[in-house]
Order: C-alpha cells, then sequence, then structure tokens
C-alpha cells in the first residue's frame, strides 16, 4: 500500500481520473467516475479535482494512458495541491511504479481505494483476517514501490545494494504474513461454518438480503428484526454478515442475514477473501435482492449484483427482486421499473410501504420445501409430536381417544419423520343400522 497515503490526514487532496475505454458502453466511463467520488470521499479525502479521459486506442504499457495526457494530469495535480491521484482503472505494479517516480505524488487505483475503505470498516475478526490477506497480496508486487530510493544504492559482490536486500527481506516477510493469515482464516472459516451446521440443523429457513452498496440492506434489517446493525448513508457501511430472527405474520420465524454490499470492478481478490462471508449467501433457501430505485444507475446495479451471484454460485438461488426508497425515487423512473420487472416488490424502508408484502412474500417462499399435512399420532408416540413441534410450524394440535390429531407445515427433509403417520388417522366408524321392526303376522 502506498507509504504516501494517510487517510487520517483531513487534509489529503486526491485529484480523480476516471476512463473511458472503447469496450465500455457510453457514459459508463461518467458513471463510475462518479461512483470513485462517492468511494474516496468515504475514505475521507478531500477531492480537489475529477476529469474524465477517453482513451481512444489500447492501453498504454507505460501510464495506461499517453505519456502527453499523463503529464497534463500531473501538472494539474501539482497546481491544485494534490497529494494523490486516484485512477479509476486497474494499473499494473509497473504502471504505478512509473507514474510516482514521474510525479513525485501517490499514485493509486480504485482497487487500493476499495481495500482501504474495507480496511477501515471491517470490525469482526474474519474480516480483519479477510482484508488483510487481501491487502498483503495487491501488496506483495508493489513493494519495490516503497524501496525504489535504495534500489539505485548498488552494492558490488553477490549480496548486491542494500535496497536489494531490504526489497527481498520484505518480501519474504509478507509472504509469511500472508502464510500466517491463511491459516488463520482456515480456523476461522472453520468456527463458521460449524456455527452453520448447527443453524442448519435447526430446521428453521434462512434469507440473506443481497444488493448493491448502500441500498439499505442494513435499514430493512433493523427495520424487519429490531436488530441495531449500523445503517449508515455511505459505502459499504457494513462488512460483516449479521442474522437475526424475523418473525412472519403466521408465527413461524425465518433467520435473515445482512451480507456485504456488491460494487462494480469488486476487486477480484476481496471476492476471493469474502468468500467465506458470502457463503451466507449460497447457504440460504431464498435472497432477497435490495436495490435503490432513486439512483439513476439502479439497471448497473442491478446487473453487478446478478453478476457477483453468478461467481459465487448462487444465481440460482430462489429470489425476491425489491425496489427500496420509492418516497425518493423519481415516478417516471418507478413506470419504468414495474414495467421491466413486473414480479419485483416496490417498498420504502423509510415510510415502511410495502414491508407487509415483502414479509407475505417470505412466507411464501419459506414454505415452499415444506409440505402441508394432516397427521395422526398414536399416544404411544409423543416423541414424534415433540419433534414436529421443533421442524416445523404446528397450526392445530387435538388430543383424542386413540391419539393426536396434528395439522401443519414441517420441512421435506423430515418426511420419514411425519410420513408414516399421514395415512394412519382412523377411519370412522359407519353407524350400525337398527334391525328392522318385524312385522306382526297376519291373523289367521
Amino acid at each position: 500500500m502506498s507509504n504516501f497515503l494517510d487517510t487520517k490526514k483531513p487534509t489529503t487532496r486526491a485529484l480523480l481520473v476516471g476512463v473511458q475505454t472503447p469496450d465500455m458502453a457510453p457514459g459508463e466511463g461518467e458513471e463510475l467516475l462518479t461512483e470513485l467520488n462517492e468511494l474516496v470521499e468515504n475514505l475521507g479525502l478531500a477531492i480537489s479535482h475529477s476529469t474524465l479521459i477517453n482513451l481512444r486506442d489500447r492501453q498504454q504499457p507505460k501510464f495506461l494512458i499517453g505519456s502527453g495526457k499523463a503529464a497534463e494530469l500531473i501538472a494539474l495535480a501539482k497546481e491544485d495541491g494534490a497529494d494523490v491521484i486516484v485512477i479509476d482503472e486497474e494499473l499494473s505494479p509497473a504502471q504505478q511504479r512509473n507514474w510516482e517516480e514521474e510525479s513525485g505524488l501517490a499514485v493509486i487505483d480504485r482497487q487500493e481505494v476499495i481495500l482501504e475503505i474495507f480496511a477501515d470498516r471491517a470490525q469482526t475478526r474474519e474480516a480483519v483476517l479477510q482484508v488483510a490477506l487481501a491487502r498483503m497480496e495487491y501488496s506483495l508486487p508493489r513493494l519495490t514501490r516503497a524501496w525504489s530510493h535504495l534500489s539505485r544504492q548498488r552494492g558490488k559482490g553477490k549480496m548486491g545494494g542494500e535496497g536489494e536486500t531490504q526489497l527481498e527481506q520484505d518480501r519474504r516477510l509478507v509472504r509469511n504474513r500472508i502464510t500466517r493469515l491463511k491459516a488463520e482464516l482456515i480456523q476461522v472459516i472453520s468456527q463458521r461454518a460449524t456455527q452453520r451446521q448447527k443453524r442448519q440443523r435447526t430446521p428453521v429457513p434462512g434469507a440473506a438480503i443481497v444488493g448493491y452498496t448502500n441500498a439499505g440492506k442494513s435499514t430493512l434489517l433493523n427495520k424487519l428484526t429490531g436488530a441495531q446493525v449500523l445503517a449508515a448513508d455511505k459505502l459499504f457501511a457494513t462488512l460483516d454478515p449479521t442474522t437475526r430472527q424475523l418473525v412472519l405474520p403466521d408465527g413461524r420465524v425465518l433467520l435473515l442475514t445482512d451480507t456485504v454490499g456488491f460494487i462494480r470492478r469488486l476487486p477480484h481478490r476481496l471476492v476471493e477473501a469474502f468468500k467465506a462471508t458470502l457463503e451466507e449467501v449460497v447457504v440460504a433457501d431464498f435472497l432477497i435482492h435490495l436495490l435503490d430505485a432513486a439512483n439513476l444507475n439502479v439497471d448497473q446495479h442491478h446487473a453487478t449484483t446478478l453478476a457477483v451471484l453468478g461467481e459465487l454460485g448462487a444465481a440460482d438461488r430462489p429470489m425476491i427482486t425489491v425496489f427500496n426508497k420509492i418516497d425518493a425515487a423519481d415516478a417516471n423512473t418507478l413506470v419504468r421499473l414495474r414495467a421491466s420487472h413486473p414480479a419485483a416488490l416496490f417498498i420504502s424502508v423509510h415510510t415502511g410501504a410495502g414491508l407487509d408484502v415483502l414479509l407475505r412474500r417470505c412466507g411464501e417462499l419459506a414454505v415452499d420445501d415444506q409440505d402441508s399435512v394432516e397427521l395422526f399420532i398414536p399416544h404411544s408416540r409423543y416423541d414424534v409430536v415433540a419433534k414436529l413441534h421443533t421442524v416445523g410450524h404446528v397450526k392445530t394440535q387435538e388430543s383424542l381417544d386413540d391419539g393426536v390429531k396434528i395439522a401443519g407445515r414441517f420441512p421435506r427433509k423430515f418426511s420419514t419423520l411425519y410420513t408414516p403417520f399421514i395415512a394412519q388417522a382412523p377411519t370412522p366408524k359407519a353407524p350400525k343400522k337398527k334391525p328392522a321392526a318385524k312385522r306382526p303376522s297376519p291373523a289367521a
């Protein structure tokens, strides 16, 4: 990571450079630059200037863009008093080093901005380890940046110069650190997997709230469950998954999980690093895909979330598409979204509008893998009665002379428990016919 970047220093100023490449849709570079503005502001840097570069040809190997345009941007950064140049494209280690040597300033890319935000927001042990691992893997090929001033000091003999020696030592330290982080992560992930298995043994359905960052996922979790999860109007306010119990309108319980928000161009190493965290998405019975209807880029956010879910192998999960913040959205936008997403729900977590419909839909999906049955269980099998109360939802229970009559919904994975009792209700006995009265014999 950059030695020049100090996110705790309020006077740090940044020049932002967006890039529109030939393979992008028209206007996409501008949208990404607007998003980069918000990312950098959330990192705590002051933005001195932002500009968009149209890259007509292929990327240049030295600076990503042409040398002349790079010189213009460096001059602009110095004129504005910027401390750091932020480029909205992934820079190779060599390109990053060339920029810094040419400008004398810190030069970072979108990846490093997101890594810094994640490092600042991580709370649990797992998230801290995952972010640390991602940062170490990112910084390993970039260590030369920190020792470029020493690498010029060439010594004689097999040991080389002081810079080379220090650089190799640092590389070895970073590699050792990566090895230790991976070992610690294996333990933490194993503990989380054990916790997840315990939850799965409890036959309570689970749902995960997914979506673009800052769509209102944590606010929705708080509203529905009464949780106290941090909900702030900033990107990546929540990094760690939080699971709370939600009581559905029919009295059943649903485990609802808030997950880390997605974003376009999320660094691949972070997708890999957060695989364990995002596994909550894979094991959920269904997903609630929350979108910000008031955001101008809502269509791109929808596509980005689906793409990340595909990477995680969760694209086939049952899903409720939900557009949030309808109280702040443009009326024409809502008309368009309703037409393009006819099965979607439209809500406002802020006002509570549409939440009752969302809860009913959650109840419907939570019973998709359950059987609604009527059972008759002998008094000798009260162990089955007790188990049914644990694994499913008993609507009615009536004690009869020969056993217990139960009506309810139960997960199909426990069908071996209740199936033997479905057809065992006693058949009502037909009433006995009274013998026909004998007619008196006719008088002789």
